[in-house]
C-alpha cells in the first residue's frame, strides 16, 4: 500500500493525533533496534495518548523492535487493561514501570527504558554516572537513581520508583538499565541517546587505565540552559526528522 494510503487509513482508524503518535513511537522502537539498544523483546517504550491522562501505547510483547509498526502498538489503561483487539499481551514489568511514571508525571509524554550493556554496566558501579564528558553534564543535571528490587512486577515498588525519579528526566535503575522521559517521543529518544553515550564513554575512559579528568561541578548547573541553546529550544525535535530519514533508508515500514 502506498505511504499516503497507509497514512489515510491509519488516521481514519485511530484519528490523526493518535496516528501521528503511533508513527513516532513505532519509529522509536525501530531506531532503538537500529542503534543496537534493544534486548530482544524485553524492554519497552510508551507514549501517552493525546488528551488522555490514563491511556498510553506500548509494544506488543513478543514482537521484535524492528518489526513494530504504528498499527501494531497496544493501547492500555492505567490498570493494564488492553483497550484494543491486539493479539499480543503487554510486558507486565513494562506496564509496572511505565504506568507508574505516566501516572506521576503529567509531562511524561514518552517513557523509554533500555537494558543496554553499557547502561547496565554503569548502573552496577557504585559511583554511577561520572562527570567525564560533555554529554555527561546534560544527564547529571537531571539524574536520579533507583535501587534494584528484582523484576519490576510489584505495585508497591511504584511509589519508591516515582520518588527516586522526582522531577528528573533521567533515571538509572541500579543493576538493571536506563530510563528517560520527555514531553514527546523525540525528546525521550534524544535523552536516551545522550544517556547511552555517556555510559559508553565512561566505560571506555575507565578501561584506558589512566587518571581521569572530571568536569567542574559548576558547569553542570548551567547544562539545561546550554542544552536549550544548542538545540535552538527544539529539544529532540531538532534531530527527529533526520532520524526518520535515516530510518526510511535503513528500516522502513514502521508507518503502517
Amino acid at each position: 500500500m502506498p505511504a499516503d494510503a497507509e497514512q489515510l487509513e491509519g488516521q481514519q482508524r485511530f484519528g490523526a493525533a493518535e496516528w501521528g503518535l503511533r508513527v513516532d513511537l513505532a519509529a522509536a522502537y525501530r531506531l532503538v533496534a537500529l542503534f543496537g539498544w534493544d534486548d530482544l523483546v524485553f524492554t519497552h517504550i510508551s507514549a501517552r495518548l493525546p488528551g488522555q491522562h490514563d491511556q498510553f501505547l506500548i509494544n506488543p510483547y513478543g514482537m521484535m523492535f524492528e518489526e513494530i509498526t504504528a498499527s501494531s502498538l497496544v493501547k492500555v489503561d492505567m490498570q493494564g487493561n488492553k483497550l484494543d483487539d491486539s493479539p499480543y499481551p503487554v510486558n507486565p514489568a513494562g506496564f509496572t514501570i511505565h504506568s507508574a511514571v505516566h501516572a506521576a508525571r503529567a509531562d511524561a509524554g514518552c517513557v523509554l527504558h533500555t537494558h543496554t550493556l553499557n547502561g547496565v554496566a554503569v548502573s552496577a558501579q557504585r559511583g554511577g554516572v561520572l562527570p567525564l564528558s560533555q554529554q555527561s553534564i546534560f544527564v547529571l543535571s537531571s539524574l536520579g537513581y533507583h535501587d534494584y528490587e528484582g523484576v519490576a512486577l510489584r505495585e508497591d515498588e511504584k511509589p519508591r520508583l516515582v520518588a527516586d525519579l522526582g522531577a528528573k528526566n533521567y533515571l538509572m535503575l541500579r543493576n538493571h538499565g536506563l530510563l528517560t522521559l520527555g514531553a514527546s517521543v523525540a525528546d525521550a529518544f534524544l535523552a536516551m541517546y545522550l544517556f547511552e553515550s555517556v555510559c559508553a564513554i565512561q566505560l571506555r575512559a575507565q578501561s584506558g587505565g589512566g587518571e581521569l579528568v572530571q568536569v567542574n561541578p559548576a558547569i553542570i548547573g548551567g547544562a539545561q540552559q546550554q542544552a536549550a541553546q544548542v538545540t535552538k529550544g527544539l529539544g529532540g525535535a531538532l534531530a527527529w526528522p533526520g532520524l526518520l530519514r535515516r530510518l526510511d533508508r535503513r528500516l522502513p515500514g514502521y508507518a503502517s
